[in-house]
């Protein structure tokens, strides 16, 4: 395991205990914060592992919005390089992960649309 720390901002499914052990191993701890200049909408999930993994067949996914956007609200971990890559394995291919800096000013890697 690495020593690095890496900031993952979560809005949706990696909130769950459940989700975070079945990824991480481990039940991640986190601070409340908020993603800026972005609007929710949903995302239908066909993968039969993140479905048995999450039980919700409807993630929120994230799209660019305006400044004017409301802010989107979740929990920022952190986490090691290896849990960021388990995130990766997670995440069905309708997002990508991009650096975003929050409400609070941590830089946090986030899952948005494509």
């Amino acid at each position: 395991m690495s020593d690095k720390t890496e900031y993952l901002f979560s809005y949706g499914t990696l909130q769950d205990k459940v989700v975070q052990l079945a990824n991480f191993g481990r039940e991640l701890s986190g601070s409340a914060d908020a993603m800026l200049g972005y609007e929710q909408s949903w995302v239908e999930i066909t993968d039969p592992e993140v479905l048995a993994t999450s039980g919700k067949t409807h993630h929120p996914i994230l799209r660019p919005g305006s400044d004017s956007s409301v802010p989107i609200p979740g929990m920022v971990f952190q986490i090691t390089p290896e849990e960021l890559a388990a995130a990766d394995s997670y995440e069905v291919s309708d997002y990508k992960r991009v650096s975003v800096v929050l409400q609070s000013g941590i830089e946090a890697w986030v899952y948005v649309s494509v």
